[in-house]
């Protein structure tokens, strides 16, 4: 027993770590792991063969599927549209709640809301306003006597609708992360501006943004990361519709694996989704350091 006793306080760093790091290897490094594995083969579901070395094949057919580009270049219209206007009106909304008012703290319980409805719930019920035919939005702008819109029935409007849907339910995200980070700046800079004479968009400009960039850019790398692999609001509002006009690449890789059950070329699919998603986070990272010299 004093044996065991002795073992356990010797190594007592690696025991309590031991979970999480099991936690992680099962769920995350396995995944990604297995995925990098099967896009080396040629393995198709229905093919009743054994899954075999394929080597570069699978990769050489996505990069060659044209459908795999629009993908690519939806995925990135999605993404840097509705981040961009996340991070615009979040940071906007933080810096009006970052004062003093009435009713603040119920308009920030209301702000809580759409991060806390499921993706799937808040689908449907966007496709019931989107509806061509008995829609909400449709009825407002035959009110207002403006010409309506198919939404996500039409391949012209589907992306920018879908991007709306993303817009209301993640800038309250970005809006109190930002919240966070203004609560967190020294007051020093801000009152050496008051003694200088610094007007308002002065102070904002030269003080506020600077100070307030590296906690934004931390917001778009997290908001960017998750945005660039949406698929459960695509997939309760359109599966990739009309035709193929809203299918990103997790749709994509989607529908290859289990509708065409190839799942080594889904597995390539996902391993260049991988590595943008990585690419881009690095990008932005590199740029929040300039920020915090």
């Amino acid at each position: 027993m004093a044996g065991k006793s002795g073992f356990v306080e010797r190594n007592l760093k690696y025991i309590f770590p031991l979970p999480a790091v099991i936690f992680v290897i099962l769920l995350m490094i396995f995944p990604v792991c297995y995925t990098l594995f099967m896009s080396f083969t040629d393995w198709t579901l229905t093919s009743g063969r054994p899954m075999r070395f394929a080597g570069l094949l699978s990769y050489i057919r996505v990069i060659n599927d044209p459908r795999f580009h629009a993908a690519v270049v939806r995925t990135l219209i999605f993404t840097f549209g509705a981040v961009a206007a996340e991070a615009a009106l979040g940071t906007i909304i933080a810096l009006i709640l970052n004062r003093e008012f009435t009713g603040k703290g119920p308009l920030k319980f209301i702000l809580l809301l759409p991060l806390v409805v499921t993706p799937v719930a808040i689908g449907i019920t966007f496709n019931l306003f989107y509806d061509p035919t008995i829609g909400f939005l449709n009825y407002v702008l035959s009110v207002l006597g403006l010409p309506t819109s198919g939404w996500v029935t039409e391949a012209g409007t589907v992306l920018p609708s879908l991007m709306l849907v993303d817009i209301w339910q993640w800038t309250p995200m970005i809006a109190l992360i930002v919240l966070a980070g203004l609560s967190g700046l020294s007051s020093e800079p801000f009152e050496s501006a008051k003694v200088d004479g610094a007007n308002a968009v002065q102070t904002f400009f030269r003080i506020t943004l600077p100070m307030l960039m590296p906690t934004v850019l931390t917001a778009i790398v997290l908001r960017s990361v998750d945005a660039l692999k949406t698929y459960d609001i695509i997939a309760a509002m359109t599966r990739g519709g009309p035709g193929f006009s809203s299918e990103t690449l997790n749709i994509h890789a989607f529908k290859v694996s289990f509708e065409y059950f190839a799942m080594g070329r889904a597995s390539a699919v996902l391993v260049f989704l991988f590595l943008l998603v990585l690419a881009f986070s690095l990008g932005v990272m590199q740029i929040r350091k300039k920020f915090e010299l």
